[in-house]
This record gives C-alpha cells, sequence and structure tokens, in this order.
C-alpha cells in the first residue's frame, strides 16, 4: 500500500483519497439557545469539539449532542466530573455529553470533547476543561448509539433555554 505524506498536513493513500484534520467555521457563543454544526461527511470517524470563554446566561450545563439527520437528545451515558480544592463533584446526564457537572451564570469555560466512532453508530465522548474564574478541572466521558450515521453535532445546555452570552466554539472532524 502506497502512502505518502505532504506538506499540507494531508495523508494520500494508494485509492487517492485524501484525509487530514478539516476545521468548521468557528461560531460566537454570544446569543441563542443553540450551535449547530451540520453537514459533517459519512466518512468521518472523530469530531474535537472545541470551546474558548464559553458562557451561558444561567446555571444550567452546557452538552454536545451528536445527531444523525437530528440531534440525539437521550441515550447518553456516562459522568462529568469536576475537581476543585473544596473537592469532587460528579454528575450523570442523558440528554449529551456535558462539559461538567455544575455551572453558575457567571462562569467561563475553555476546553475540548473528542467524539470518536467505536463502531458503526456508536460513538465515545471524552474532554478536559477548565474555569477561567477560579480553580476548577473538569472532565467528563460519556457514550452514546446513534439512530443512523453522523451528520450532526449540537450545543446546547440541559434546559435548551439558557442563552449563550460570551466566547466561541469549533469543530475540527478527521
Amino acid at each position: 500500500m502506497a502512502t505518502t505524506i505532504d506538506g499540507s498536513n494531508s495523508v494520500t493513500i494508494n485509492s487517492g483519497s485524501v484525509l487530514g484534520i478539516t476545521s468548521g467555521t468557528a461560531q460566537a457563543s454570544t446569543s441563542g439557545t443553540s450551535i449547530n454544526f451540520t453537514d459533517i461527511p459519512s466518512w468521518v470517524k472523530r469530531i474535537t469539539v472545541m470551546y474558548n470563554g464559553f458562557s451561558t446566561s444561567g446555571t444550567s450545563v452546557p452538552i454536545v449532542q451528536l445527531g444523525s439527520g437530528s440531534p440525539t437528545t437521550s441515550g447518553y451515558l456516562g459522568s462529568a466530573s469536576q475537581q476543585s480544592g473544596s473537592g469532587v463533584s460528579v454528575g450523570n446526564f442523558t440528554t449529551g455529553c456535558a462539559f461538567c457537572n455544575t455551572v453558575g451564570a457567571a462562569t467561563t469555560q475553555r476546553g475540548v470533547i473528542v467524539c470518536t466512532s467505536l463502531s458503526g453508530n456508536t460513538w465515545v465522548m471524552t474532554g478536559t476543561g477548565s474555569w477561567s474564574d477560579n480553580t476548577v478541572t473538569t472532565t467528563t466521558s460519556f457514550g452514546v448509539t446513534l439512530g443512523g450515521t453522523l451528520d450532526r453535532v449540537r450545543i446546547t445546555t440541559v434546559n435548551g433555554t439558557d442563552t449563550f452570552d460570551a466566547g466561541s466554539i469549533n469543530i475540527l472532524y478527521e
């Protein structure tokens, strides 16, 4: 099998297909109740969700939802935790992959959540982040099986009504 690597960080395999990392278009998370990245190609096996200075108007936990035709809003299995000087707190969520366990309205967050295809339409998601307004770090780990081939990523909150009021979000896919 012939494989070449060129200066554009792409790999060409003997079939002639070019593989690499594709960046979405960064979106300001300064208004609205959800951010959607759609038209993700069917060949994608890994998506990295990146958030910087992200904040919402309320205290509902931000989540990532994957989807096929529409966002999958149930069936997520996993938990999110926060570590701080006062200890560790953990929460379970079923409506999406949570950024963290709890959140304050004035909290801004930075981090990544990596979504990887395990096989077929089963995806696992892991992430780390931090809060900029105090010494809190976050970890998250979830899994979900979609009803079809992934074609979208949605960022929203558990209650779906808190609005975004700071920061930006983008994805990379490969």
